[in-house]
């Protein structure tokens, strides 16, 4: 007689090995992509970063090197680890580049379909034992998973940005990820100096699912005239003691990545709670997506940055 024995258990047991990370590779090397490869490389470990665009793999580069001698003039790394760390990653425009990867972290675009089309291109360059994370903000790991082929190995790995500053990470098992590849994920967090938070599978995990319908409802007391931009995040920091207003956050997050979790929220838990404010798409229609585009909820051509409403 077969009697199956659940992943867990023979974890507990000591029968299922986990997986030790030594190469990563990250996809996509804007904001999240050069800051998790910053704490990667700091970390020991070798990273390939991967963009299709090789302008966008010089300017992470000369980020994550700027980045790294403020940490220098600080004291908090010398600079012998920064250029070993600078040392450590390599670029690439071509998948097959992560070939020897133990794990290779996706940190495209919050778009389902683009994340769809990057595994696609992906999988069929990897070892089989090469899990991947998704640094998804708030699509379902189980969905992204199973458009894989190695849905036990997939798992949500959230990272926050300034990703070299926040120590939190967020760990999202679909409901197929097993038990070494959560034990794996854990202790790369562990490695990388973070704290982390389990969350289930569910739209916008736990820091989204909180923090997104908040800066949603600043924006429907702007839309609505209670108050003003600067009035709005005044009142939320000196009021909650917010480090930054609600706006100006929003603005630093990206409205485009604000809208699509709201709608993730919104299609996922059909709760009107959670409808997008309409001012917001309009900014987000408007191409105003905040401080990466110069222009969201404040103009940020001008010093100070000037509120656009």
């Amino acid at each position: 007689m077969n009697v199956s024995v659940a992943p867990a258990t023979l974890a507990a047991e000591g029968l299922l090995q986990t997986p030790v990370i030594q190469r990563i590779g990250v996809i996509g090397a804007g904001q999240m992509g050069n800051g998790i490869s910053h704490v990667c490389a700091l970390a020991g470990l070798t990273v390939v970063l991967l963009d299709v665009k090789t302008d966008a793999l010089a300017k992470a580069m000369a980020t994550m090197g700027h980045n790294m001698d403020r940490q220098v003039a600080k004291g908090t790394i010398t600079q012998e680890d920064r250029d070993a760390a600078i040392g450590r990653v390599t670029t690439s425009t071509d998948y097959a580049a992560f070939g020897a990867c133990d794990m290779v972290v996706e940190a495209a675009t919050e778009k389902e379909e683009v994340k769809r089309a990057i595994y696609k291109t992906l999988v069929p360059q990897l070892k089989p034992a090469c899990m991947i994370a998704s640094n998804t903000s708030s699509i379902s790991i189980t969905r992204l998973g199973a458009s894989t082929d190695r849905a036990e190995k997939f798992i949500g790995m959230h990272f926050m940005n300034p990703v070299p500053v926040m120590k939190l990470v967020e760990v999202i098992r679909g409901i197929a990820t097993d038990e070494p590849t959560f034990q794996a994920t854990q202790a790369l967090a562990l490695r990388l100096n973070k704290t982390t938070a389990v969350s289930e599978d569910f739209p916008a995990f736990i820091v989204n699912r909180i923090l997104v319908p908040m800066i949603n409802e600043a924006v429907y007391a702007l839309y609505e005239g209670v108050g003003t931009v600067s009035g709005i995040d005044t009142a939320l920091r000196l009021g909650a003691n917010h480090p930054m207003g609600p706006l100006e956050l929003a603005d630093f997050i990206g409205l485009d990545t604000c809208l699509s979790i709201m709608q993730v929220l919104y299609e996922g838990l059909s709760d009107s709670k959670y409808r997008p404010c309409p001012l917001l798409v309009k900014y987000v229609e408007a191409g105003w997506l905040g401080r990466k585009a110069q222009r969201g909820f404040y103009d940020y051509t001008q010093t100070p940055p000037r509120p656009t409403r």
